[in-house]
């Protein structure tokens, strides 16, 4: 959890020629790669910001805050989704049962490319959600893991520019569709994909690399956790 602990890691695999995965298991969702498919393939348009809601009741922990327990899911995703590191980044919350300890935190990352980041995390909420959205300027699409049958729902949403308007942004509503998402069990497919990469096919260092990223934006946020004023 600490970057340059990782960092050390990487190059020890490397030097070694062993494989470093990190177990981020949310990238082996099919849903989750059904919304990298729709970003890769323009359907959405320019991604304008990506949010994301990981809510409950409990369970409340003593040794973790909310960001480091339950953030780290929501960002591996967002980071894996836009393909680029943050360039800044910031993180405020509380700690109300425990000392030392928020209970409760939201995250604000911006990147090189003018995107946006979001994330809500909380064990002190009224609801379950683990949800996270996409935010194009063509389409707008929602993964909803809560949802048994619409995992993933599309939304032809978005704002426009009609010349007769003289520029004035307008926005449009379509169509709303739900594509059929595969039952694949993410755990098999992590595993698969670790042992694919014992066997010597695709390449070890980017998936160690990967982690990195990942761990050094949740360093920063920490940084920006513990220094937000109370």
């Amino acid at each position: 959890m600490r970057a340059h602990e990782m960092e050390e890691l990487c190059e020890l695999a490397e030097q070694r020629e062993l494989v470093l995965m990190p177990g981020h298991l949310l990238l082996y969702h099919p849903a989750v790669n059904t919304l990298k498919s729709l970003i890769e393939a323009g359907d959405l348009g320019d991604v304008l910001c990506v949010y994301s809601n990981r809510q409950n009741l409990g369970v409340i922990r003593k040794n973790e805050n909310a960001l480091l327990s339950l953030g780290v899911h929501d960002l591996s995703v967002i980071l894996y989704l836009l393909e680029e590191e943050p360039s800044q980044v910031w993180a405020h919350g509380n700690a109300f049962l425990t000392e030392g300890v928020e209970d409760i935190v939201f995250c604000y990352l911006q990147f090189p490319s003018g995107r946006i980041a979001h994330m809500h995390l909380s064990w002190l909420d009224p609801h379950k959600m683990r949800k996270i959205t996409v935010v194009g300027k063509e389409k707008m699409v929602v993964f909803d893991d809560m949802e048994l049958e619409r995992k993933v729902t599309i939304y032809e949403k978005g704002p426009w520019q009609p010349s007769s308007t003289w520029g004035e942004w307008q926005t449009r509503s379509g169509d709303i569709f739900s594509p059929k998402i595969p039952n694949d069990e993410p755990l098999r497919l992590e595993c698969t994909h670790f042992l694919e990469l014992v066997a010597g096919e695709g390449d070890r260092r980017t998936a160690a690399r990967d982690g990195l990223v990942v761990v050094n934006a949740l360093e920063q946020l920490q940084a920006s956790l513990v220094a937000a004023p109370a």
